[in-house]
């Protein structure tokens, strides 16, 4: 199993940035000391020349040492030949060989190096040195004064860069604390303010990962207490009727009806579970509606739910199909998920058979209008009175002046579920032509490919 390699984003930033102050620190002051060293010694050629200009008006009297201006002294070295080539002056101690060559020269004598400079009037001719090892050691001094601010900077640099990283990556600590230390049930969003704006987009999904863990998490809650309450009373039930059941063993005309009540009860059970469960998982669902979702054939999930519903439809002698005059569209697309809006339409299919007498009629159609698709189901049951129409949606709520049979309360609500994640309105009427219930569902029709 490969190790995964963790690593600091703080640790990483510092490192990387100060690593690059320091180099550019060093490569500053090697340039700085490069600089000083050659400004040096052009200052000090300068200085050589100057001396010799000065000396060529006549002889010198008491030049014997100069002192440098640190303290630490280096001795210039004067020699003038008169325009016979007769040596007129030489200074004490004075090393130098008894010849000249005319502008800057090296010389090298009794192992020191010297820097010598010429000067020739038509009078007289007039050398001065200076020993380079002095000369040197000046001059590493001056270049090490003009190093000395970058060797001061730039710790001070780079303790105020630690500080803006600390400073400018505290929101995300800040950040990192608030997930850190909330509750196992908090979803609440986490603070956006004094966020770098290359962490806001970051806590934004963060954010809006909270709110569909919170959704999911609620639906996960409701669905619980739905379930202990509705299913508390067909499970008691259940046993009521499985106790009598036990007690009728000697009648068997009480016996079969006490059987077939018993069946009764665990269908509607089993529907109850049933539909608990698929609402639960559509009110968890994650697939997207947007462009990239999946396209959807209507013609299709017609002829689908159709199908599922009419057994039921033909057991009570219904006339389940295509409304009269209102042929089906083909090519009818949509976002969404195939399954889902098959449950949508079986589910307001079942509703309406299910409210429709026997040998009532239940019609489906299709039709485009301003760019959307209209999905209507209208049955010849007795309707929903209109005080009503705006519940039917809630769970577990049931119209029990119209119901025919039994039911749970969650069709509708599955519904309603569907067409919310769908971006689809639902809209309940009175049909005009079959006197019942009309459910009209708008879908927004997919952009053409």
């Amino acid at each position: 199993m490969k190790a995964t390699v963790s690593h600091s984003l703080r640790g990483r930033l510092l490192w990387f940035v100060l690593v690059a102050i320091l180099l550019a620190a060093v490569l500053q002051a090697m340039t700085a000391y490069r600089g000083a060293l050659q400004q040096a010694d052009a200052m000090f050629d300068d200085h050589l020349q100057q001396m010799a200009h000065s000396l060529r008006g006549g002889v010198p009297l008491g030049i014997a040492q100069a002192e440098g201006d640190d303290g630490t002294g280096f001795d210039l070295y004067v020699q003038i030949w008169g325009q016979d080539g007769r040596q007129i002056f030489r200074s004490n101690r004075s090393a130098l060989p008894p010849r000249a060559v005319l502008g800057f020269s090296d010389v090298e004598a009794h192992g020191n190096r010297y820097r010598v400079y010429t000067l020739q009037t038509p009078s007289q001719t007039v050398q001065i040195a200076q020993n380079l090892s002095a000369r040197t050691a000046r001059a590493r001094g001056l270049a090490l004064r003009a190093v000395l601010p970058f060797a001061l900077l730039t710790p001070l640099l780079m303790l105020a860069v630690w500080w803006i990283i600390e400073r400018s990556l505290a929101p995300i600590d800040r950040a990192r604390r608030q997930v850190a230390n909330r509750a196992a049930d908090d979803f609440s969003p986490l603070a956006e303010s004094g966020l770098p704006d290359e962490v806001r987009p970051l806590v934004d999904e963060l954010n809006l990962l909270f709110g569909r863990v919170r959704g999911a998490f609620d639906a996960q809650k409701n669905f619980v207490a739905d379930a202990a309450h509705e299913l508390r009373s067909p499970l008691t039930a259940l046993k009521l009727q499985a106790q009598a059941l036990r007690r009728a063993d000697r009648e068997p005309a009480a016996r079969e009806a006490g059987i077939t009540r018993l069946n009764q009860g665990i269908d509607r059970a089993i529907r109850l579970v049933e539909q608990l469960l698929l609402l639960a998982r559509e009110e968890a669902g994650t697939w997207q509606t947007g462009p990239g979702a999946e396209r959807v054939d209507l013609q299709t999930v017609v002829k689908l739910a159709v199908a599922d519903v009419l057994p039921q439809a033909r057991h009570k002698r219904i006339d389940l199909g295509l409304a009269e005059n209102q042929p089906m569209l083909a090519n009818v697309s949509v976002n969404g998920q195939v399954e889902a809006l098959r449950i949508l339409l079986r589910n307001l299919l079942d509703n309406a058979v299910k409210y429709t007498p026997s040998g009532g009629q239940v019609d489906v159609s299709l039709q485009l209008d301003e760019g959307q698709a209209i999905l209507a189901v209208e049955d010849s049951g007795p309707g929903i009175a209109a005080d009503d129409r705006s519940r039917v949606f809630d769970r577990f709520f049931r119209a029990s002046d119209v119901a025919l049979e039994a039911g749970s309360g969650l069709g509708l609500a599955i519904v309603k579920v569907i067409a919310d994640r769908h971006g689809v309105t639902l809209a309940l009427d009175r049909s005009e032509r079959l006197g019942g219930l009309k459910v009209n569902v708008r879908f927004p029709l997919a952009p053409p490919l």
